[in-house]
């Protein structure tokens, strides 16, 4: 009869333990915990102790090389390919302001990448703004850089000049227009 009993307590209490579940489908995975776990750092039996190489990132493309160089206006700014850089003096701010027929006559001076401070130029005086367009153009000392499109390599043919508003001049290492020539 103890042993009935026992037999008795002892199924009762499997049935309060489980509540009252007959437990889990022969085809369901019992488990043990309701959270659910991340497998994807856990290491597998393939993988080893070297660490996944993380993707290497493009290397940024070189920005357009700014140098100083002589001239018949003294030391001023070329790109490295030897074309003269001109200022526009009513730009005041590092804000573009030659666009569409100015900019035609005047294209400026675009980079893709940080622009390179050549020989002659002093790099804390390089940087970029944005243009309308969503180019990126290069300013020396806050001021919007610019080429002169009728001009050849090492030709300077248009500093001091009155076009589109206002004066052309090359533009000196230290940031400021050439004196007028």
């Amino acid at each position: 009869m103890l042993s009935r009993c026992c037999a008795a307590v002892l199924i009762l209490t499997l049935l309060t333990a489980c509540g009252g579940d007959s437990g889990p489908d022969a085809d369901e995975p019992a488990s043990t915990s309701s959270e659910t776990v991340d497998m994807t750092d856990v290491p597998t039996a393939s993988s080893t102790d070297e660490p996944t190489p993380s993707p290497t990132p493009e290397p940024a493309e070189p920005g357009t090389r700014i140098v100083a160089s002589g001239s018949e206006f003294g030391q001023m700014l070329f790109d490295g390919t030897g074309q003269a850089i001109y200022l526009f003096d009513i730009e005041t701010t590092s804000k573009p302001r030659c666009y569409d027929a100015c900019a035609e006559a005047w294209p400026p001076v675009l980079t893709k990448g940080d622009p390179v401070a050549g020989q002659g130029v002093e790099s804390s005086l390089l940087a970029t703004t944005d243009r309308a367009d969503g180019t990126i153009q290069v300013t020396y000392n806050d001021h919007p850089l610019y080429f002169y499109a009728h001009e050849g390599k090492r030709e300077v043919k248009c500093h001091d000049i009155f076009l589109n508003g206002g004066n052309w001049y090359v533009v000196q290492p230290d940031g400021d227009p050439a004196p007028p020539g």
